[in-house]
């Protein structure tokens, strides 16, 4: 398995988002503009779009493609699809809950094996959830303290995710969608881009 080792602070600066999105609150005392000295081509911009929730979500260019090509097979436009799949994927969900404070903790968690969907446990954290999955935190992972703290110094969870923080549980009451995400995306440019 790929792991990235770049700097988060360097990436996000370079991407041009927080780095709240992904769960650290750390912040550089480096120059903001750096990178408006030069114009972005249009291929830069939608290149740059990728590599943006590439790197939000965790994901390498293989599996992102082939959530490209999932979302242009579904109704509606394929950016708003990509976002839903990317949202609806199992570590991302438990960083959603707030058992975990960043995504590469969150996928930690699910490769343990503490994190049940609808009873069974699940160890894949692409693993897509649907509308109506109950997803919950292993009995014996309760009585960590790692989860506790995370837990009530959690974010507010999106409106399509129902958290019950005493049970460590959550539920899917809708699929996402792409008002629901808390970062800027402009995703018609990376269809725009697979689309050359």
């Amino acid at each position: 398995m790929a792991v990235s080792r770049e700097p988060i602070l360097k990436r996000c600066r370079y991407l041009g988002i927080s780095p709240a999105v992904l769960g650290y609150s750390k912040s550089s005392n480096r120059k903001k503009d750096t990178n408006t000295r030069k114009k972005l081509s249009e291929y830069g911009m939608q290149l740059k779009e990728k590599q943006k929730l590439k790197f939000i979500y965790g994901v390498l260019e293989k599996q992102f493609y082939h959530y490209f090509e999932l979302a242009t097979k579904m109704e509606g436009k394929a950016g708003d699809n990509l976002i839903t799949c990317l949202e609806t994927r199992l570590d991302n969900i438990a960083f959603r809950m707030g058992i975990a404070t960043t995504r590469r903790d969150a996928r930690e968690i699910v490769t343990h094996g503490h994190i049940y969907v609808n009873g069974s446990r699940v160890d894949i954290p692409s693993y897509r959830v649907k509308k109506g999955d109950v997803v919950t935190l292993a009995d014996k992972a309760k009585s960590i303290t790692k989860f506790k703290d995370a837990l009530e110094s959690s974010r507010v969870s999106p409106s399509w995710l129902t958290v019950n923080k005493e049970a460590f549980k959550a539920t899917i009451e809708r699929l996402p969608s792409i008002e629901d995400v808390d970062y800027p995306v402009e995703a018609h440019l990376i269809v725009e881009l697979y689309s050359k």
